[in-house]
């Protein structure tokens, strides 16, 4: 499942991407922002959709985002977001479980973008985060999530018959995953 919600200028800039890639290649640099910075942004960030999906008021979600954002108002953040609000989707454990990077923080076109996840079971939270600078601070101003199987369940007991698993579909090869570095 996925859930979007992103500034038009953005979804334009990222269709046009491709035509420009070296230009855009040119435009991306890493971002050194310590673990407690990403920890911030990325749990408020989720915490405050959490709590927007579990109120149904999206108002706050918008305020606490940069202007371009905050172009959306709180129906349509309410729009974009009512998928993980009709199955009650609770994102209360972001706050306890480490995200795993799969995209390190990096400026593009003056804007922070992380991506990652977080590595809980039954279901795997990923994300994807663009930051704009708004009074020295950075704002939320992109957010796609998406609602994944988790990682591997515990095997059955041995009282359960084993039984032949069912045929898979090859994996799609997974994004190199970036732990967050501890602080020193």
């Amino acid at each position: 499942m996925r859930w979007t919600i992103l500034p038009a200028a953005l979804v334009l800039a990222l269709l046009s991407a491709g035509v420009r890639a070296q230009e855009t290649a040119a435009q991306v640099q890493p971002y050194d922002i310590d673990r407690n910075g990403v920890l911030m942004l990325v749990r408020s960030s989720l915490v405050a959709l959490d709590h927007a999906n579990k109120t149904g008021n999206y108002t706050v979600l918008r305020e606490l985002g940069a202007p371009g954002f905050q172009r959306n108002n709180a129906a349509v953040l309410a729009e974009a977001f009512s998928a993980p609000r009709a199955e009650k989707l609770d994102l209360g454990g972001v706050l306890v479980i480490e995200p795993q990077l799969t995209l390190m923080p990096r400026l593009e076109n003056g804007m922070l973008h992380m991506a990652g996840f977080f590595p809980s079971v039954p279901a795997q939270v990923h994300f994807d985060m663009l930051f704009a600078p708004v009074d020295r601070t950075w704002k939320l101003t992109g957010l796609s999530l998406d609602i994944s199987e988790g990682g591997p369940l515990a095997p059955a007991s041995e009282a359960e018959p084993e039984q032949e698993p069912p045929a898979e579909p090859p994996e799609a090869p997974r994004p190199q995953v970036f732990p967050l570095p501890r602080p020193q």
